[in-house]
């Protein structure tokens, strides 16, 4: 794939020195920053490599591994896909969204780890609540969530993706309860118990000293509480084969791809982005902002260091999970529908699969890049790098 034009990390060598010489950032905010611009670059070394077949040869530099790098994402999202790629059922998916009111976004950007983790905890608690109840499915369903803390603008936007099996498991465990075929949960139902329990956590962590707010939280939270909250449910996926392809968009995004910046003109940075509140279908749009607005919204969504921003719930949560699984498939096999049949296979692609594309040779097609020399680190300090 070849390089974007205009990269982050390109905004960041240029015009980072500057912004952190005028704000005083955390400890993490600066090694985000450090890894983006130094990623793939000589400074982290590297080594050469050539084909097997032919003569082609190339130098490949080594990745800062930071998760909230635009570059770093591939490889860890092949390696996360395979591995869900053996717990999916034959069975169609929901994808559910969980969004916090904007009164709530100062408090989260304050307390990061806190809300955050009780983003998770009150949106799983809500799908499983209410899936069990047998007023609406009355069975145990297994999904796994999302974090995602941007809008398209940059700016906080603090919601939860979570992927949902299209129903789930008795309460005895001896048949699988199927839900509509285009309706999961009632979004009112879910939104509604979703705000009590959110509220109520927040609450419960304010009078714990758990959270920094200034002033009393408790006025804030009972205006929510009198408002509509907003749970979105889009149609099913489908059966595996689909939920795999959306999953290889969509599970390690960062704020912003490499692929949405068109330029930066001196202190300028313009970007595509879409428009969600647009009545009309042109929602793409273009962005302009400087420099330092860029780097101070991108920064925004660097999470707490070891903060976990994919969990497993209810039939997939970790600890009984291939129990479930196994369970699951054995009672979903009674009934399956020819549809709905695992394209897949049950064991997940070994290393060497994962490289062999990047193995290839990019020339030839034929021979496999091997690695010949190894290239040391060199010292960065903020001035031009190789980043050929």
């Amino acid at each position: 794939m070849p390089r974007p034009l205009l990269e982050v990390a390109d905004i960041f060598r240029r015009h980072g020195p500057a912004f952190r010489a005028r704000h005083r950032l955390p400890r993490q905010q600066l090694r985000l920053m450090g890894a983006i611009e130094t990623c793939r670059t000589a400074a982290l070394g590297g080594h050469v490599e050539r084909c097997s077949h032919c003569p082609h040869q190339r130098i490949s530099y080594n990745s800062c591994r930071n998760r909230h790098c635009p570059k770093c994402q591939n490889l860890e999202r092949r390696r996360w896909l395979e591995r869900r790629q053996a717990e999916l059922l034959p069975t169609p998916y929901f994808h559910v969204v969980f969004t916090i009111p904007e009164e709530l976004h100062a408090l989260a950007l304050r307390n990061q780890a806190a809300v955050y983790g009780l983003l998770f905890q009150a949106s799983a608690q809500t799908l499983l609540t209410i899936a069990a109840d047998p007023r609406h499915l009355g069975a145990r369903i297994g999904f796994f969530s999302i974090l995602h803390t941007w809008g398209q603008n940059l700016l906080l936007h603090p919601h939860v993706h979570s992927v949902v099996t299209g129903g789930g498991l008795s309460p005895d465990g001896s048949r699988w309860i199927a839900c509509r075929p285009d309706f999961f949960l009632s979004v009112h139902v879910l939104a509604r118990l979703f705000r009590r329990l959110l509220l109520e956590a927040l609450q419960r962590a304010f009078d714990l000293g758990q959270l920094e707010e200034p002033g009393e939280l408790k006025p804030l939270l009972a205006r929510l509480r009198k408002r509509e909250w907003v749970v979105h449910a889009k149609p099913p996926f489908g059966g595996p084969a689909q939920v795999l392809d959306y999953l290889g968009r969509y599970t390690h995004r960062v704020a912003i791809s490499n692929n949405r910046l068109l330029a930066m003109d001196g202190d300028q940075v313009r970007f595509r982005y879409k428009d969600y509140r647009a009545k009309h279908k042109q929602r793409h749009r273009t962005m302009t902002l400087s420099a330092a607005e860029f780097i101070r919204r991108f920064l925004l969504h660097s999470l707490p260091p070891g903060f976990q921003r994919i969990r497993h719930y209810g039939l997939l949560a970790s600890r009984r999970k291939q129990t479930n699984l196994a369970h699951c498939r054995q009672v979903l096999s009674q009934t399956l529908p020819p549809s709905l049949s695992l394209p897949l296979s049950a064991q997940p692609a070994g290393e060497q699969d994962l490289l062999a594309p990047i193995l290839r040779c990019p020339a030839c097609s034929v021979g496999q890049m091997q690695r010949v020399e190894v290239l040391l680190p060199r010292r960065y300090r903020g001035k031009e790098i190789d980043s050929s």
